[in-house]
């Protein structure tokens, strides 16, 4: 169940101001059509969370307890540097295709998601938890979580919310998070 929640609490927090986030209010705007874009962002989240969560298990086979720790420690600690650095929408992200908006969705959500933040906290969480599934779960609701609402309400809640404090709190969580598999808080893991 930590994985779960920890999972889930990380990923709404990071997608906040996101590049996805952002290709989500775009999508938005132009379709105006939030269920198959919900769909499709669930789907390609999906999908590509658990491709991530896979090879984050498959990593933690590779590497020893010791290593992993420092690995994982500074993977978070890396993380949450990152998570200060404010993205933005590349021109590439926002080239719609004329596949309809389901498929438009799928493709660009999931481009946009490879090598991502929220990609690479997926990598590092499911290292951390060695639990694909929980992780997943976790993950794919953070990002619903924070794209919903994009998708429905938009330009009403954008400005209203402080990215600056959002990510300063996600970024702190993975700090946390970082200094605790350090200090060898994952030991009951095997980590």
């Amino acid at each position: 169940m930590e994985a779960f929640l920890v999972s889930t609490g990380i990923v709404a927090l990071a997608e906040i101001g996101d590049k996805t986030q952002l290709l989500a209010f775009v999508l938005a705007a132009k379709f105006r059509r939030p269920l198959p874009i919900i769909a499709a962002i669930f789907v390609a989240t999906v999908a590509n969370h658990a491709f991530a969560a896979a090879i984050g298990t498959w990593i933690t086979g590779l590497l020893g307890p010791d290593t992993l720790r420092w690995v994982l420690g500074a993977s978070f600690l890396a993380m949450a540097v990152w998570t200060l650095v404010p993205d933005k929408l590349d021109d590439e992200d926002t080239k719609l295709a004329r596949y309809g908006v389901f498929l438009t969705t799928l493709i660009a959500f999931f481009v946009a998601e490879m090598g991502d933040k929220t990609q690479v906290a997926t990598v590092a969480l499911a290292a951390r938890y060695d639990a694909l599934i929980a992780v997943v779960c976790g993950t794919t609701l953070g990002m619903m979580i924070a794209n919903v609402p994009a998708v429905y309400l938009g330009d009403r809640i954008a400005g209203r919310v402080s990215l600056k404090l959002v990510h300063g709190i996600a970024a702190a969580v993975f700090a946390l998070l970082g200094v605790a598999t350090l200090l060898g808080a994952g030991a009951r893991l095997g980590i």
